[in-house]
């Protein structure tokens, strides 16, 4: 018997305006404990599509089942148990006067009572080192801050399923490594993440697979290693692979795999090379 996905979308088509379809007939299954990067350029239907996850948006035709429920007939509040979704820009969330009652409204809302929501609080502060801001009004603080506290806020209502909306967007290196980190380590707890990005190389360090969008349809899907190679689709989209990959499959004529994600992939295919020469 084949296993449950946790998100199943089947001819899905959205549209903001009767004339104009931004999303038309997408089918995707998302397994449970998947690790999904969503990347195309603005317009291409990535975060209208995400959004029909947790129900924020409903089909206009079509359905979309999470762990089987069909989103047109749930909340979004019903669907918080289950989807936890960070906005793209974090002001669309924040709005609470502490950090700390920022992080504890969701957990709250999913009816913990206070030890649980105080222990939800405490280890969101730790996990994304908001200790020394959890008295602090969230919208005062600087920008990289202010997103941590929007992810932290959905973290601490563990949902099963995380949808980041450009997560590490205007975050310095660290605070986007750090951030990272957290989100490895909940999709190796057992969480699934979709990720949307523009940052091809962020996805494909961290995605499992990858989905590409481009005018409201998917051009292509499947790991990283795989899509980074698919140009005609690519191309059609406007995206190009990685900076490290590009350039790998530009010395393809030297025997250099195609399929190099990361700067460390590259260095040790680079030295198999240098030490396969005659």
């Amino acid at each position: 018997m084949t296993a449950q996905p946790a998100i199943a979308v089947r001819d899905l088509i959205y549209r903001y305006d009767p004339e104009l379809p931004a999303l038309e007939g997408v089918d995707l299954e998302i397994e449970n404990n998947a690790y999904l990067g969503v990347i195309g350029q603005n317009g291409s239907g990535k975060t209208t599509l995400v959004k029909h996850f947790n129900g924020l948006l409903k089909p206009t035709e079509g359905r979309v089942q999470v762990f089987g429920m069909d989103t047109r007939q749930a909340s979004v509040g019903q669907m918080a148990h289950s989807v936890g979704y960070v906005f793209q820009n974090p002001d669309h969330q924040i709005f609470c006067a502490t950090t700390r009652e920022e992080i504890a409204f969701g957990p709250r809302n999913l009816g913990m009572n206070d030890a649980e929501v105080q222990e939800r609080v405490e280890d969101a502060l730790d996990a994304f080192e908001l200790g020394p801001y959890a008295d602090v009004p969230p919208a005062v603080l600087g920008y990289g801050l202010r997103r941590k506290v929007s992810i932290a806020a959905v973290y601490a209502m563990r949902p099963q399923i995380l949808i980041l909306d450009e997560p590490t967007a205007g975050l310095d290196r660290r605070s986007a490594d750090e951030l990272m980190r957290r989100v490895d380590a909940m999709h190796a707890e057992g969480h699934t993440i979709v990720l949307v990005s523009h940052d091809m190389q962020l996805v494909a360090t961290h995605c499992r697979e990858i989905v590409v969008m481009d005018e409201g349809r998917i051009l292509a899907q499947g790991p990283p290693e795989a899509v980074f190679q698919e140009h005609e689709a690519l191309a059609r989209a406007s995206l190009a692979p990685p900076p490290v990959t590009a350039l790998a499959q530009r010395l393809g004529d030297l025997g250099m795999p195609g399929d190099v994600l990361t700067i460390e992939a590259f260095c040790r295919a680079l030295g198999r090379l240098r030490e396969a020469r005659p």
